[in-house]
């Protein structure tokens, strides 16, 4: 039963900060975690009482599911997959799709069998989803017809998702979705006990650190989750409808919008895939109230607000979510100046954490400018000195550690790497440098694995990159550490002029040598070694990519990327 932070002696009631321990607790109300432990979550969640009548809306074909519907075709498919397949708990299904109205009926199915569901990006390359599934070892595979040259030689067992497959006498297809959806459930059929710590999804997460892994998630982990996301956007207080503009591959896409928010009764608006116009035409038809979205979307709503008001009607929406990075205050009082009546809401979370770790729930929480948020339901976190593993207080940074019902398991077959994340207690190390403040808001500072280690001393790239986001002619910027035989790294930026500026490399190097020079020892390596002038700072993601490390480790002594890798510029 969890506990609410009033219970726990010698803590703060403020901060959340109990001295006694050094542990964080939230302030937030605790979620109710169900006693019984023979629950898988497709119970759970088919179990809730809503007065909700329809469950998906696909926006492209305007196709729904009702309630009534879903819970039919989950059964069917489920019947299907014991009954004429032999899928039993513990086995593992491929899901290789974009999002889709099916997506949500595999996922309650497999999971209701007490089978594991992993998901792979549509963009992934055959190669790569072809190590998922030597990892994993799937016995069937779910796909849709455009993404079956991918499963070409995998020789497994494949749903069809909608339309007709190509011939090919390699692929072994077996059945259709809609062949399945038609199938008449079983009263006699197999029915193995699911416990909630049984394994409920495999998905696979670069992690806090190193190579894309599989992280298991357990049925509890995913029953904590729907319960965090209900109570954070109070559903029960009315019929709300979401569009889903997140890949359901995704944790957060799996287990909000695929099938959690169903808990509640809410309608979820699937996009297939992401375009700016189909969104808010969704938006506008199917009347959402709530839209998640990743800050450059945001921004981009912002800086064409005038157009986008003339042609559609946004007067349903009511929240928009945001994740991935915090929001600046020039963001969010920009979003609420032109769409007045609109709140923002932002979340962190991980892979490992299925899900959110620590949101905003309120506007006045994210007017708390720059922070993620305070822990979410029943969480508990700590603030850990990388360096010396001690445990430090309120506004110190240090190396963010997470505690609670909806932290993985661990990581599949690699003892190793769930060791290095995951200690006997039951702590995740995220990775992610942090501070929590006097009221217990979460500020994200940097990656612990970004940090530029010039010499023994460490800086956070995001430092640096706020430092030169202060000049007035710099537009956005992005700094990463470059590997230097006499330093260890140096700090090497990229930088984009704003609209008419002709400002130089040395006058940008001047400019930040002024800022750090009330603290000498730091200018030698808070001034950058190498700066160059680019066009659009999207290459920021490409240099946190496998790709670009991989070109750095063959080409030590250069400092740009060759004329190929530049063009994406």
């Amino acid at each position: 039963m969890a506990k609410s932070i009033s219970t726990y002696p010698n803590t703060d009631p403020r901060s959340g900060f109990c001295s006694a321990n050094s542990t964080f607790y939230s302030k937030r109300k605790p979620i109710p975690l169900p006693a019984n432990q023979s629950l898988d979550v497709t119970t759970f969640i088919s179990s809730r009482a809503h007065h909700g009548e329809v469950a998906f809306i696909d926006a492209a074909s305007g196709r729904s599911l009702t309630f009534a519907e879903l819970w039919r075709a989950v059964d069917a498919v489920s019947t299907s997959l014991s009954s004429d397949f032999g899928i039993r708990k513990g086995h593992v299904i491929l899901l290789l799709t974009p999002n889709s109205i099916y997506f949500p009926i595999v996922c309650l199915a497999v999971m209701s069998l007490g089978a594991i569901i992993t998901t792979t990006n549509p963009l992934n390359t055959a190669r790569e989803i072809a190590k998922q599934i030597a990892d994993s070892k799937p016995s069937l595979a779910f796909t849709v017809p455009q993404l079956l040259p991918k499963l070409a030689d995998s020789n497994l067992p494949i749903v069809l998702l909608g339309g007709g497959a190509p011939s090919s006498s390699k692929l072994r297809i077996i059945t259709t979705i809609e062949e399945m959806m038609r199938r008449e459930p079983s009263a006699s059929r197999v029915r193995e006990r699911v416990n909630q710590d049984d394994t409920a999804t495999l998905l696979y997460s670069s992690g806090t650190t190193g190579a894309s892994k599989g992280v298991v998630s357990s049925h509890k982990n995913l029953i904590a989750m729907v319960q965090t996301v209900v109570s954070r956007f109070k559903l029960e207080d009315g019929k709300q409808t979401f569009i889903c503009t997140v890949p359901m591959f995704h944790i957060y896409g799996l287990v909000a919008f695929a099938t959690g928010l169903i808990a509640s009764g809410s309608t979820v608006v699937i996009l297939s895939k992401f375009e700016m116009d189909e969104m808010l035409m969704a938006i506008q038809k199917f009347s959402a109230t709530y839209l998640p979205l990743v800050p450059p979307i945001l921004v981009a709503l912002v800086n064409h607000a005038d157009s986008i008001k003339r042609k559609y009607d946004l007067s349903s929406l009511h929240t928009v979510l945001s994740g991935g990075a915090p929001l600046s205050k020039e963001v969010i009082e920009g979003f609420t100046d032109k769409y007045p009546g609109v709140g923002v809401l932002q979340g962190y979370g991980l892979t490992e954490s299925t899900g959110i770790g620590a949101s905003t729930d309120s506007q006045e929480e994210s007017s708390r400018y720059g922070t993620a948020g305070l822990l979410s339901p029943s969480m508990e976190a700590k603030i850990v000195n990388p360096e010396t593993g001690a445990p430090l207080p309120v506004n110190r940074t240090g190396e963010l550690w997470l505690r609670g019902p909806s932290i993985m398991k661990g990581y599949f077959s690699n003892e190793e790497a769930t060791a290095s994340t995951l200690d006997s207690q039951g702590w995740l190390r995220t990775g992610d440098l942090c501070y929590i403040d006097e009221d217990g808001f979460i500020f994200v500072v940097d990656r612990l694995k970004e940090l530029i280690k010039y010499k023994g001393y460490q800086v956070p790239p995001a430092e640096l990159e706020a430092l030169l986001l202060t000049h007035p002619q710099i537009d956005d910027s992005a700094v990463i550490p470059f590997p230097d035989k006499e330093a260890g790294q140096i700090p090497m930026a990229y930088v984009v002029r704003k609209k008419g500026s002709t400002i130089t490399e040395s006058q940008v190097m001047d400019f930040i040598a002024q800022q750090v020079n009330c603290n000498k020892s730091l200018i030698r390596f808070k001034c950058f070694a190498t700066l160059y002038f680019i066009n659009n700072i999207s290459i920021y993601r490409w240099l946190h990519t496998r790709e670009f490390e991989e070109w750095r480790s063959w080409h030590p002594s250069q400092r740009i990327p060759p004329a190929r890798y530049s063009e994406r510029i």
